[in-house]
């Protein structure tokens, strides 16, 4: 019980690293392409208590979580015994999907087993994105439609 409560205290305590605040809210694209990995490196910190990122690492309270991005969700793990609830979504670990589940688990898959209870900055979120996709996925980030590329209605 007391590692659990050690878990849930960890989960507000990672390293503030200083960005543009009007990129907070800011759309994921605009996020992802200001975001730093080695700051989302430092946000993970607080994971690795029950995430290892190491490729071939083996599992630990959570799966391991190299190249989860662009993974099918709740696979990818074959020793890792998945909450339903998190099978039950389905589909990728897209950019858009992590930023929701680090955003709060518990919204995006009710009845997850997972107790962290989510990165409120969007640019922490954004930070460990990219340290996740760098760890193994490196999949090509979405580009930034700007004001004056986004097309006209």
């Amino acid at each position: 019980m007391a590692t659990l409560f050690g878990l849930i205290a960890l989960a507000g305590c990672g390293p503030r690293v200083e960005h543009d605040p009007r990129l907070a809210n800011a759309p994921l694209p605009e996020r992802l392409a200001a975001a730093d990995p080695r700051a989302g490196s430092a946000i993970f910190a607080q994971c690795a208590a029950c995430h290892s990122i190491a490729q071939g690492a083996g599992d630990r309270a959570g799966p391991n979580l190299y190249a989860v991005p662009g993974r099918a969700i709740a696979q990818g793990s074959p020793n890792f015994n998945y909450s339903a609830a998190l099978r039950s979504v389905g589909g990728v670990w897209t950019f858009d999907r992590l930023d929701a589940w680090l955003t709060s688990p518990a919204h995006f898959a009710p009845g997850t087993n997972m107790m962290f209870v989510g990165l409120h900055d969007g640019m922490d979120r954004a930070d460990v994105i990219r340290f996740l996709n760098d760890n193994g996925s490196k999949l090509p980030l979405p580009p930034v439609v700007s004001q004056r590329t986004r097309p006209d209605r």
